[in-house]
């Protein structure tokens, strides 16, 4: 039986600065996590310190290796259907480089077990900005993109973009995520206008963003990109193909 109703999700991709820290922090919490890696065949061997890790925490740490770069938004899909397939209750994204801290992984847990949200968002922008040692540039591009995803989208979500989330099990069953289609920024948007558009709960909680120490980061002009339009065509085709709605349990 597992020990831990909870996975968390962690994508990556050259991340051998960051991926044992931030294991080590994880398991360090005082409620039980499970974590399961997607990585993309890391060139830096990030994929190997992993597997190197998972005697000491045998049954607590997986790794999915896939033979290349196969974009964000796959990555998840595949760790979504692993993690279903294995009974989580609770399933987590988050980010390998720190910019999410694990000590909110509770309070995102806590917003779906204790206060009833199907999807809770590790969320910067729902009390003020709180985003730490970004381009002040990137802070607006980011801040801005989150407006015009809720103004096209109608979501009334502050952080549209946010990677750092806690989605209850039935949000993924519900949800056909062969049919999820972006791959890059625009994902995490495409993911919770799904669940907004079938019913299900969002709650946001308030986290700080803190850009990354080591390591590489992964954004680039192209991934925005895909967001900016991405979503045009996202309410576009809402508006033409029902969905599934669901219920909210009491």
């Amino acid at each position: 039986m597992k020990d831990s109703d909870s996975i968390i999700i962690i994508p990556t991709y050259n991340e051998k600065e960051n991926i044992e820290k931030i294991i080590r922090k994880v398991f360090s919490l005082e409620k039980s996590f499970h974590v399961v890696v997607i990585d993309d065949n890391s060139p830096d061997g990030t994929g190997a310190i992993v597997k190197s890790l998972q005697g000491e925490f045998a049954g607590r740490l997986h790794l999915l290796e896939r033979e290349g770069k196969l974009g964000l938004g796959t990555a998840y899909i595949l760790g979504f259907k692993w993690a279903i397939e294995q009974g989580y209750d609770y399933i987590f994204e988050m980010d390998a480089d720190f910019s999410h801290n694990p000590d909110d992984l509770i309070r995102l847990y806590n917003a779906c077990a204790e206060e009833h949200a199907d999807v809770a968002i590790g969320s910067r922008y729902i009390s003020g900005v709180n985003v730490v040692n970004w381009p002040i540039a990137r802070v607006l591009m980011s801040y801005f993109a989150s407006k015009y995803v809720r103004l096209i989208t109608g979501m009334r979500i502050a952080d549209t973009t946010a990677g750092f989330k806690c989605y209850r099990r039935i949000v993924l069953e519900s949800i056909d995520l062969d049919a999820i289609r972006f791959k890059g920024y625009a994902f995490q948007i495409e993911m919770k206008f799904t669940a907004y558009q079938m019913g299900f709960r969002l709650k946001e909680v308030p986290i700080v963003f803190v850009n990354r120490r080591e390591g590489v980061s992964k954004m680039s002009g192209g991934i925005f990109g895909e967001a900016l339009f991405g979503v045009i065509e996202l309410k576009w085709k809402s508006l033409f193909k029902a969905r599934k709605a669901h219920a909210p349990e009491p």
